[in-house]
C-alpha cells in the first residue's frame, strides 16, 4: 500500500524496490572492496549489513571530520563535520555497490530526511554517500537520478555524496551493538524492526545460517 512504508516516505514495497541500473559489475577474481554509508545511528545500519550474503565485515565509526573529533561524545554534540558511517567490506565477486545501495535506500534508513533519522537529529545522522572513487560516484549520482526520477520516495532524496577522506572507528562498546543489545530500548523499536524488514523483504540475499 502506497505510504506504508517508511512513515510514509516509501511509496512502495521494498520487494518492489528497483536495482540500480548502472551499477558495478562483479569481479571475475576474488577482490575486496569497501563502502562507507551514513543513514543515522550507525548502530541501526550495521545491524542491517551484518545480515547480507557478500559482506565481509561491518565496522561502525565517523566520517567527514577530522581525527581530533571522532569519539562518540563529541559527535553527538552535532557541532563536528561527522557523521555516524558504517564501513562495509564485501565480496565484489558476490556483491556489487549497487547492491548495497538498494538495501540503503529501501531498507536501512529514510534517504528523505535531512539531518535526520526520525527523532536522532543533526548533521551526524545525515543520509550520506562517502565515495571511494570516480565509479561509486557515478553509480550513486545515478541510482538517485533514477529513484528520483520513478518517484518511489514521497519526497525528494536528500542524501549527500562526500568523497571519503578517512574513516575512523568508533569505540569497542559500539560494534555490533545490536545483536549484542537486542533488549535494549531503541535498538528493539528501531533497529530490530529495520533487520526484520531486510528478511522479510530481501531474504534470498541473507548469509545462509549456521
Amino acid at each position: 500500500m502506497a505510504g506504508s512504508f517508511f512513515g510514509g516516505s516509501l511509496k512502495i514495497s521494498p520487494k518492489d524496490f528497483p536495482d540500480a541500473a548502472d551499477d558495478t559489475p562483479l569481479s571475475a577474481a576474488p577482490a575486496r572492496k569497501l563502502a562507507v554509508l551514513a543513514g543515522g545511528c550507525f548502530w541501526c545500519v550495521e545491524a542491517v549489513y551484518r545480515e547480507l550474503d557478500g559482506v565481509l565485515r561491518v565496522v561502525s565509526g565517523y566520517s567527514g571530520g577530522s581525527m581530533e573529533t571522532a569519539d562518540y561524545e563529541t559527535v553527538c554534540t552535532g557541532s563536528t563535520e561527522h557523521a555516524e558511517v558504517v564501513q562495509i567490506e564485501y565480496d565484489a565477486q558476490r556483491m556489487s555497490f549497487g547492491r548495497l545501495l538498494k538495501i540503503f535506500f529501501s531498507v536501512a534508513h529514510d534517504p528523505t530526511q535531512l539531518n535526520r533519522q526520525d527523532n536522532d537529529i543533526g548533521t551526524q545522522y545525515r543520509s550520506a554517500i562517502f565515495y571511494a572513487d570516480a565509479e561509486q560516484k557515478r553509480v550513486a549520482e545515478s541510482y538517485i537520478r533514477q529513484l528520483d526520477a520513478a518517484q518511489v520516495f514521497a519526497r525528494p532524496i536528500v542524501t549527500r555524496l562526500e568523497p571519503l577522506e578517512q574513516f575512523f572507528e568508533a569505540e569497542g562498546y559500539h560494534q555490533n551493538y545490536a545483536e549484542l543489545h537486542p533488549r535494549q530500548p531503541y535498538i528493539a523499536a528501531v533497529a530490530l524492526p529495520k533487520v526484520e524488514k531486510l528478511r522479510k523483504y530481501f531474504g534470498e540475499a541473507l548469509k545462509a545460517k549456521a
